[in-house]
């Protein structure tokens, strides 16, 4: 029997938290991902959406997260 290697993305491979970067002013008080970013950005200037782009945000949602900046 074989074990899948640290490069595999099969299953079974337990996710990493989402990458937090901190942008003061720039957002609400709510986090938001990347994918519903570029998701907003892309469908404001005109871009419609294909087949694959819900995947491709729910993705990027998983790898980085855009938080306020909270002060001390």
């Amino acid at each position: 029997m074989t074990t899948p290697s640290k490069g595999d993305d099969a299953a079974g491979q337990s996710e990493r938290p989402p990458h937090r970067v901190r942008l003061p002013g720039f957002i609400a008080n709510e986090e938001i991902g990347l994918g519903d970013v570029i998701k907003r950005a892309t469908s404001y200037i005109g871009i419609r959406p294909c087949g694959g782009c819900e995947g491709r945000a729910a993705a990027l949602n998983r790898r980085v997260v855009f938080s306020p900046w909270r002060g001390r």
